[in-house]
This record gives structure tokens, C-alpha cells and sequence, in this order.
């Protein structure tokens, strides 16, 4: 995910669940497909999305199996990274075995469609999917959101958010001292740019099956647009202000001492495709 678009959420990925029409989970998976699109494969990429996963994805959602899903591609560029990530968000593992399972339906009645009508050579999905893709350089992943609040108000429809991802090192056997030294002094701060309408959502996660060795933990924050960025910077600068210096110290050092701070990481998306109950 650090060497990807994410998005999903993005993670965005627990954001959705606020409006389906079901109780949302309390710690939701997102599952990530980081894909490398070919140069000037843009378009035949969004045609196998549009032709492959959409149906499926916007059926489950139907259903509240799939509680939202999106693609995201890059704001910032970085060399070996992927271009496109492709995001779904699910209750529990039964929702990605359902997706899973769907999937390769889909793929299968596609390709007895095609064998059917006999499609000319270099025209079935499967042909496209190698034409589109650098398959050597995809990673999937499945993260679960620890801690999330969700804005009470769904997006727009049309809306295609910016979600900036912070990546973080935790030292081993340091998880649940991170996770608390969080909560008591980031979490209150994105709740109050939460109830001001800054940010749709905010999130701290971790891999629930682990791919990587390059983070242990994430925090996702998602916006209408990035001067949401700027309001988010601003209102820590004003939290850490408005406390002692040896307050402050003693934060810098609680948070210096539970992670590497070499290893930290960041990287903005933006949705090119954004899809939760209820849009039109």
C-alpha cells in the first residue's frame, strides 16, 4: 500500500459504511487492488472495469455485501509505484468471499460469452486483462480499520474525494501503546474537524493480513478537496499550541519512542471513481 495509489481507502475504506442501510461494522476490511497500467491504457483500463468489476461490485453493494468502493490514482508520482488502485469495503471475510466468488463468476460467464460468439483473437477479457496490465508489479492487500469516525452526512453525488494516507513504522510489540497514544491525542482532534465539516473521514488501520514489511499501521483522512489538507494542518499546530512545552516534549517523545520515524511515509490520492448506497 505505501508503494501504491491506495484507496482506496480510499480507505475511504470504513467511510462508507455510514450509509448503508445496516448497522456500519465496527472495524471494516477494505481490500485493495494496486494495479500498474500499461502507458496509454488508461481508457481500455476503465472499459475492463466497467465491462469485469463494476457489475459486480454495484450488484453486492445492492445486496449490502459491498459497502462502497471506488478507484483512486496518484496526486504525486513516484517511480515504481502503481497507477491505479481499485477498492472495495466489506463487513467481514464472508464479504470478500462473496466478492471473491463473484469475480471469478464473472471472468467465467465472460469468457463462455466470448467463446461462444467466437471473439476475435486478442479481443476476450482475459487478452485484455495481459494487454492492460504489469501483472509482475500488482499487490493486493486487506486492511482493517482499527479506529474511524465517518461524517453523519453522505457525499454528493458525483463526488470524487482526496484522501491523504499517512504510513507509520510501530516498533514490534508496541501496537496497543500506539493505538492509545492516538486516540488521546489525534483522534479528538480530527473528531472536531469531523463535526466542522473539514473531513468526511478519518481512519487509523493496520493490514489485517500482512504483506509488508514497510508500515504496521496507516492513518487515512478523506476531503471534498485539499484545502481540507491545509485546515488539517493548522488544527494540529493549534492543539500542540495551546498545550506546555513540556507537554509537547513529552507527546514528540511518546510518539518518537513507539515508531521509526525513518520509515514514515505519506501520499495523496484522488478518486476517479467513487461509489456508495444510495448515489445517483
Amino acid at each position: 500500500m505505501l508503494k501504491r495509489l491506495v484507496t482506496l481507502v480510499s480507505l475511504l475504506a470504513a467511510f462508507a459504511p455510514a450509509y448503508a442501510q445496516q448497522p456500519a461494522p465496527q472495524q471494516p476490511l477494505t481490500f485493495y487492488y494496486d494495479y500498474t497500467v500499461k502507458p496509454g491504457k488508461e481508457a481500455a483500463f476503465l472499459e475492463l472495469v466497467k465491462t469485469v468489476g463494476q457489475p459486480v461490485r454495484d450488484k453486492l453493494m445492492a445486496e449490502g455485501v459491498v459497502l462502497a468502493w471506488g478507484i483512486d490514482v496518484p496526486v504525486l508520482t513516484v517511480p515504481g509505484t502503481p497507477t491505479h488502485s481499485i477498492w472495495y469495503s466489506v463487513a467481514d471475510y464472508a464479504g470478500v468471499q462473496k466478492v471473491e466468488e463473484a469475480m471469478r463468476a464473472q471472468r467465467q460467464k465472460l469468457a463462455a460469452d466470448e467463446a461462444a460468439r467466437k471473439a476475435p483473437r486478442g479481443t476476450t477479457t482475459e487478452e485484455r486483462v495481459l494487454e492492460v496490465f504489469d501483472t509482475s508489479k500488482s499487490h493486493f492487500y486487506l486492511t482493517r480499520d482499527l479506529v474511524f469516525g465517518l461524517s453523519p452526512t453522505p457525499p454528493p453525488p458525483g463526488a470524487l474525494p482526496y484522501t491523504r494516507y499517512n504510513f507509520i513504522k510501530v516498533h514490534p510489540g508496541k501496537g496497543a501503546e500506539y493505538r492509545a497514544a492516538w486516540e488521546k491525542y489525534n483522534k479528538p482532534v480530527f473528531d472536531k474537524l469531523l463535526a466542522d465539516g473539514v473531513i468526511w473521514g478519518y481512519g487509523l488501520g493496520v493490514e489485517d493480513v500482512k504483506t509488508t514489511g514497510e508500515f504496521t499501521h496507516f492513518v487515512w483522512y478523506v476531503a471534498k478537496d485539499m484545502t481540507a489538507f491545509d485546515k488539517q494542518r493548522a488544527a494540529f499546530m493549534a492543539d500542540r499550541s495551546r498545550r506546555s512545552q513540556e507537554e509537547r516534549d513529552n507527546i514528540g517523545a511518546l510518539f518518537g519512542g513507539l515508531s521509526d520515524a525513518d520509515a514514515a511515509r505519506s501520499i495523496i490520492v484522488r478518486a476517479i471513481a467513487f461509489h456508495v448506497p444510495g448515489q445517483k
